[in-house]
Order: structure tokens, then sequence, then C-alpha cells
């Protein structure tokens, strides 16, 4: 997956994903929704009711606004920065960061990966923003750091549910969140329980 760009799959119940910072210090945003209905999604308040965690740990799930589990954390060899809590950037944000011509964002790559499987949504969720490096302070502001990923660092998920997952190798390069300079990531397809072997997309 380019920089700035994002990509769509289907993700069979049981098979896994697995998301790969190729170059190091990249955040994704990653999306999901039933694979029968996409209003239901995962969702980030959903799922930090059902963790009492702002932040996800492996071993736990991810559940939808119906409260359904939809993916479970199940590995991560990165620093284990992953947010949940800042929402996906969109044209507004970078309009609002002074930016005045077109620019990339997770929002319009939701949007365009969707499109590739015949699929809309009228909002956009709350990513799971894999890689991305919030600290909560004592004063309750949030911080914005260059996230810490190495190259080659993964997380991966299982899913509980017949899904469609969406990530986005996130614009942004007005803050630092990626180093200012975004690079590219990998989706990988894992065997589940019908498949014979894993697939990347490209």
């Amino acid at each position: 997956m380019p920089a700035r760009e994002g990509r769509a799959v289907t993700v069979a119940a049981g098979q896994r994903v697995r998301v790969v910072d190729l170059e190091g210090g990249q955040v994704g945003d990653l999306f999901a929704f039933g694979a029968g209905d996409v209003t239901e999604h995962l969702s980030a308040s959903h799922t930090r009711s059902h963790t009492s965690r702002l932040f996800p740990a492996v071993g736990e799930q991810f559940v939808t606004n119906g409260r359904r589990p939809i993916l479970t954390l199940v590995s991560d060899t990165s620093p284990g920065w992953h947010d949940m809590l800042i929402a996906a950037c969109d044209p507004a944000r970078y309009a609002a960061l002074g930016v005045r011509e077109a620019h990339a964002s997770c929002a319009e790559n939701l949007r365009r990966s969707l499109a590739t499987l015949g699929l809309a949504v009228a909002v956009t969720p709350q990513p799971v923003n894999v890689f991305m490096r919030i600290p909560v302070r004592e004063s309750g502001e949030l911080g914005r750091l260059p996230a810490a990923g190495r190259p080659g660092d993964a997380i991966t998920f299982e899913a509980a549910m017949d899904c469609v997952v969406v990530v986005s190798a996130c614009p942004q390069d007005l803050v630092e969140i990626n180093g200012n300079s975004p690079t590219s990531l990998a989706v990988d397809l894992l065997p589940g329980r019908h498949d014979i072997q894993g697939v990347r997309t490209a």
C-alpha cells in the first residue's frame, strides 16, 4: 500500500489480517465493517467500554456499534502504541491546518477503498490508529508524537465475523505523527480456516 493511500479487503471469520509498517514510523488508520451490513462497524467507543481500556492490548477484542466482537488483537511486534481517541484526518482537518489545495486524507481513502468493493458509508467511524503514539498527559491533554514503529513491525488481528477491513497509510504530514514524511504499509491476509496461503495487497 503506497504512502497516502488505502486498501479494502474482505476477511472471513477466523481469518487473520496483518498490518506491516514497511519502513518504520508510519501510522495506519484501520476500519472494519460487517460484511453483510456496513452500518455495523468497529466502534472505538464501544470497545473502550467493553475492555475498560483507552488503548488496545493483545488478546482483547474490538466490538461493533452493535456490541458484537468483530476483531481480536492476536499479535503485535511493534512497541505497542495504538490509538483509539483521534478521529481520521479529513479535508476539514487539513483546511483547519491551513491547507488550501487538495490533500489526501484517511476519510477519503476509506471512501475510495470501500467503493472498489461497491460499498459506501454515510459517516466515517472512529478508526483504530495502529502504530500511532498519543500519550495522555496528567493534565488530560493528548500528545502527538512520531510513530515509534521499526521497519517490519506488524500488528495482527483475527476476524470474529465476516467483515471488510480498510487500512489507510495515513497521509498526515503537517503534524509529526508520521515524522512529517508518510511512508508505505502492507496488509497481509493470512491463512484461515478456508485458506491455503496468505495474500498481500498491492
